[in-house]
């Protein structure tokens, strides 16, 4: 029974470097058994103490989150393609915020020099026209 596992980034370090590994198991529970068998330590970057995945780590079996197919003891087949994607620290909301407090620090530094030249184009037409001004009054 051959079993695609996609490998993120993060745990790539466990496979080589291999984004995708190939495992065996009736369930999800016997897959990351069968991985840890080749890629030592993977399964303990998943799986907590008391026997559960951790709480930050999302497994889908063909797309399907395995929270709603046992966790576990989800089934599988052969053929099936298991993809794992730890949650960052922060989720979408946190990338979010960091996107908006950049663009907005850069969107500040762009209006601050925007102004600093406004400022300058104003001084120096206030000076041309009080120039013209002293000229025309004479």
């Amino acid at each position: 029974m051959a079993i695609e596992v996609r490998i993120p980034t993060i745990l790539r370090s466990y496979t080589g470097g291999a984004k995708v590994v190939d495992g065996a198991g009736d369930t999800l529970a016997d897959l990351l058994t069968d991985l840890d068998s080749r890629h030592g330590g993977l399964r303990g970057r998943l799986i907590t103490d008391a026997g559960t995945l951790h709480r930050f780590v999302n497994v889908y079996v063909n797309d399907e989150d395995v929270r709603f197919l046992g966790a576990l003891d989800a089934k599988l087949s052969d053929g099936d393609s298991v993809t794992i994607l730890p949650a960052v620290a922060g989720g979408a909301f946190g990338f979010a915020a960091a996107a908006a407090i950049s663009s907005h620090s850069a969107a500040a530094a762009a209006i601050s020099s925007h102004s600093a030249a406004a400022a300058a184009i104003s001084s120096h037409s206030a000076a041309a026209v009080m120039a013209g001004d002293a000229v025309a009054a004479r």
